[in-house]
């Protein structure tokens, strides 16, 4: 009995996929489905990235308590920065900032935009903006936008792999002085669980 039921459920796994292929080969499809490539392929040409550094600031503008904004755009990477009133509290600032997001990412070229609404970011921005206008972008307008992106991107403790945690501590704990390390590791083994294994 015990060998009945998995040789049972093999077959009928084995019979359900053997129909599937008899149902799609009758429906006149083969296993082989052609999908037709939709990547965007993006034309890095300044001209072309001024205009859509124009539209996004233009979306961006549409926004109520938005009195300007500039958009720095690099292949399929923007920054859009916001100016608003000097007045609007802090916790408008995040709805104005979200509203904004919202608007560029229905727009296929504002999917990928960072909004900032801080001001000397913004002033960075708009001197990008005015670099690559005169025809003057290089290595350091890179530079500037991987700072800029440094500042409002945080940093999640999950993406750094660098050290492991009991790592750091080691290392801490090498930097002592001998006698404060055993005195150290003595008070951490007297409150360790494994201390009180000991005296059981």
């Amino acid at each position: 009995m015990k060998k009945l039921i998995p040789l049972l459920l093999v077959s009928l796994i084995l019979g359900a996929c053997q129909s599937t292929d008899q149902a799609r080969d009758a429906e006149g499809r083969g296993g082989d489905v052609k999908v037709k490539n939709s990547e965007l392929h993006r034309n890095n040409d300044p001209n072309t990235e001024q205009r859509v550094s124009n539209h996004l600031e233009n979306l961006a503008v549409r926004n109520p308590n938005v009195n300007n904004a500039t958009a720095v755009v690099f292949g399929n990477f923007a920054i859009v920065g916001i100016d608003i009133d000097d007045d609007i509290e802090r916790s408008q600032v995040g709805s104005i900032k979200y509203a904004v997001g919202e608007t560029l990412k229905d727009d296929p070229n504002g999917a990928n935009a960072i909004v900032v609404a801080d001001p000397d970011l913004n002033a960075r921005l708009k001197e990008i903006s005015n670099d690559i206008a005169a025809g003057k972008p290089g290595p350091g307008i890179m530079n500037e936008l991987a700072d800029i992106a440094g500042r409002v991107i945080p940093t999640v403790p999950g993406d750094d792999d660098s050290q492991a945690p009991y790592k750091t501590t080691e290392e801490s704990k090498n930097q002592m002085n001998p006698k404060d390390q055993k005195k150290l590791e003595q008070e951490q083994d007297r409150q360790s669980n494994h201390y009180q294994d000991k005296n059981r």
